[in-house]
């Protein structure tokens, strides 16, 4: 009598989840008539069957990879990539949640299709993996949608959790989330990040996991090893100690100008996250010393500037290149971003508090190759000690530098594990 009552019991939880899910998909859909964030994404997502109905071609082995967002996405790109070198015989599909991360890697040549990711209805999962038919499947660090993983177990399709990361607040490990728990048990195998993750995992019962950290590591090393020559950066930097401040925002602003203005020594570079002619306009009316555009440099100008506003995207990765200190914007507000594309190159890493949540940052402050400021008074004492102590830069940024060295490695564990 107890596994019909135990079936009964699923049911019921899978309505409710399939319920939630209804009630989302209006929300999002009533969202759209007032965001275009959220228009361009249920565009996109009626979309996606059209585009699968015409790119895919069948008889060909699709690896189908999806992450929530930019970030996640670059940290399935190492794997992607490597499989494109290894194993030319399988196409890729990329699918993404966010505008966020589908409008910026829609053209992104490493996939042979790229396209939303529909709403995990019954309806659309049936759908989508029927045009779709992966060989296997790749979800990115935190993407667990309980209808698309039930399926694609249901088919036999191998499925692999990338990059991920589990902590007890999750609704996994609380007494209200046993019934989400199954989903799991979907995956073929959990690529995880840290060991406490799969303590966690172990005391649920999961044990197909294997620890081999963060690929964003590999990415940034990567990236570094192709990082584009800018010769006005360099023809800007001269001589002089460079700071680089990158993905900035305006309460990050209001600490290291000040402190720029009052030394000559030093020439800035501002990479803000927000490319707004106002956002831009109020980050010169901060600086007292003379400003070049990017976009509007020459060599005259960039010769005769202390400080070169980049007002275009795709150059960040390359311009830490030129730096020998650097500032990672969003500590005092959405958080911090991405610190290892600075790190990578040698040089210390200087941030806000909000950093709790990202382990990478928490890294370079265990070794000494980051560096948290509450505010100003902070950031003040750190930048005097590096110009007045070469030393201490020089130890700092090798400490970074070696952060991101060691923890290398993820791309070719799991490589080792799945097999193509």
């Amino acid at each position: 009598s107890y596994a019909p009552c135990s079936r009964g019991s699923q049911i019921i939880k899978d309505m409710i989840y399939n319920l939630i899910i209804a009630l989302y998909t209006s929300a999002v859909r009533l969202a759209a008539l007032f965001n275009k964030k959220v228009a361009l994404m249920v565009k996109g997502e009626k979309e996606s069957f059209d585009i699968l109905k015409n790119q895919i071609v069948r008889g060909e082995k699709y690896l189908w990879f999806h992450a929530a967002s930019l970030g996640e996405f670059e940290q399935g790109r190492p794997l992607i990539e490597e499989i494109r070198k290894k194993y030319p015989q399988y196409k890729i599909l990329q699918t993404f949640f966010s505008p966020s991360g589908y409008e910026v890697r829609k053209n992104y040549k490493g996939a042979d299709i790229v396209c939303y990711l529909p709403l995990d209805t019954p309806g659309n999962v049936k759908r989508f993996l029927d045009l779709a038919q992966p060989y296997m499947a790749f979800f990115i660090k935190y993407e667990f949608w309980q209808n698309y993983l039930t399926e694609l177990k249901r088919r036999n399709i191998p499925v692999y959790s990338v990059s991920s990361i589990f902590r007890k607040e999750q609704v996994f490990f609380r007494w209200y989330g046993k019934s989400y728990r199954k989903v799991l048990n979907t995956f073929t195998h959990l690529f995880v990040q840290d060991e406490a993750s799969v303590k966690l995992l172990q005391s649920i019962g999961i044990t197909n996991t294997t620890i081999v950290g963060d690929t964003r590591f590999d990415r940034v090393l990567e990236i570094c090893r192709q990082a584009k020559e800018l010769p006005l950066v360099e023809l800007f930097k001269g001589d002089h100690t460079a700071f680089v401040a990158g993905s900035s925002w305006g309460p990050d602003e209001d600490i290291f100008i000040p402190y720029f203005n009052a030394h000559p020594e030093v020439k800035l570079i501002i990479a803000p996250h927000v490319i707004e002619e106002s956002h831009l306009k109020e980050i010169i009316g901060k600086l007292d010393r003379t400003v070049v555009r990017y976009t509007q440099a020459t060599e005259e100008k960039v010769k005769e500037a202390d400080c070169l506003l980049i007002d275009c995207f795709g150059l960040l990765s390359s311009i830490y290149r030129y730096g020998e200190i650097a500032y990672i914007g969003g500590g005092f507000g959405v958080g911090i971003h991405n610190v290892l594309e600075a790190a990578v190159y040698g040089m210390p890493v200087i941030f806000g508090p909000n950093n709790k949540r990202f382990r990478e940052a928490q890294g370079l402050l265990q070794c000494k190759g980051g560096f948290e400021i509450q505010g100003a008074e902070d950031f003040k004492k750190i930048m005097d000690e590096f110009l007045t102590n070469y030393g201490a830069l020089d130890k700092a940024g090798k400490k970074a530098g070696n952060y991101v060295r060691d923890n290398a490695g993820a791309l070719e564990k799991i490589m080792h594990t799945v097999t193509l």
